[in-house]
């Protein structure tokens, strides 16, 4: 029988709409149950056609569309999205888009305190956290504020069909790491676990599915990057993502990539420690019949998807290497399963920037 530890989880407020189709529909439905008036769009450039659609029902009570969005946030797009919603009048701001389109919503929600709509385009599963992220000069903040948590979210499969195959793999990682890493967050819980580590086997599913062009495979993968998302949003981060979001902030990296190239190597880390939860995570991780570890399982879905395997391969220079191991240093101490020092931050870049095990 599982002896069951003391703990406090506490559940997070939500309005989760899927299926496939429904989102235009269901952005109609959502606006009118807030009785919105004065929506602000926010959406990355090349997402507009897609916006413009999905709105066409409640083009009037769109009173602007933000879409000068970028990774990571940088202050001086969170100042001029803040600008626009307050010259505007916003009283609701309609996320369409990836990552950048949510946190973006969420810079203005944080000082604005207005209620947010999101229709995720990717696997990010920001949509359902309470955290945002701002970059100034190549630093990245990161808080939780229950005020930028979107109030309801509208997961579409129809949406992220037409992702490119390199960007949906990559988002995909980003997600298994929200799950890997709830796992053993600080805040960890048995609940979360669960949730977790049924997200980490979907997740895996899915980017398998995605691989031989199975139809469902976005449906999986849209499911489990929502169940991702809820495990990360409780919990909180720990190494691996507070590693990712020193180097994006620090070189400017790509988020979900970055995300697909560190997670390996810090599982790898971690793999002594934790035993129970390393043991189910293998289990999850693996197809049925196999019997690799769980840091082996994992970079076996990233070779077969055509996940970046380094960070050489997305933008990181050998002359940046000391300056991106002083850079990661500046989070510890930090939660971790094995304690985790400087020595460990090099060794973990080192091995992530030539891609070895």
């Amino acid at each position: 029988m599982t002896t069951i530890a003391s703990f406090t989880y506490d559940a997070l407020p939500g309005r989760i709409r899927f299926g496939r189709g429904l989102a235009s529909s269901a952005i109609a439905e959502e606006l009118q149950r807030l009785d919105a008036q004065r929506v602000l769009v926010l959406t990355e450039a090349s997402r507009g056609d897609v916006a413009e659609r999905l709105t066409h029902a409640v083009s009037e009570r769109i009173i602007g569309v933000f879409d000068h969005v970028a990774p990571h946030v940088p202050d001086d797009i969170a100042a001029a999205a803040r600008e626009r919603a307050a010259d505007d009048h916003a009283d609701v701001l309609l996320s369409i888009g990836g990552g950048s389109s949510t946190g973006t919503a969420k810079a203005i929600a944080l000082t604005a305190g207005l209620p947010i709509v999101a229709v995720p385009t990717t696997f990010s599963g920001s949509e359902v956290t309470p955290v945002w992220g701002i970059t100034t000069r190549g630093v990245k903040r990161t808080g939780r504020a229950m005020n930028v948590l979107p109030g309801s979210v509208i997961y579409d499969p129809e949406l992220v069909e037409s992702l490119p195959s390199p960007i949906a793999v990559a988002s995909a990682f980003n997600a298994l790491a929200h799950c890997v890493e709830s796992l053993w967050a600080q805040k960890a819980n048995p609940v979360i676990s669960a949730v977790a580590l049924e997200g980490v086997r979907v997740l895996a599913q899915g980017l398998r599915g995605y691989v031989r062009s199975d139809p469902e495979s976005v449906d999986t993968l849209l499911y489990g990057s929502y169940l991702a998302g809820a495990s990360f949003a409780v919990v909180g981060s720990g190494l691996h993502h507070k590693i990712c979001h020193a180097l994006g902030g620090a070189f400017d990296l790509p988020h979900a990539e970055t995300h697909a190239v560190v997670l390996p190597h810090v599982l790898e880390y971690n793999q002594d420690f934790s035993s129970d939860l390393m043991a189910r995570l293998k289990v999850a991780l693996n197809d049925p019949g196999e019997d690799l570890t769980a840091p082996e399982a994992l970079d076996q879905i990233r070779r077969a998807t055509g996940a970046p395997g380094s960070l050489a391969e997305i933008g990181l220079t050998l002359d940046q290497r000391d300056e991106a191991v002083a850079a990661v240093s500046q989070i510890l101490p930090v939660s971790n399963p094995r304690p985790v020092d400087v020595r460990g931050i090099t060794a973990i870049l080192d091995h992530a920037f030539e891609s070895t095990p």
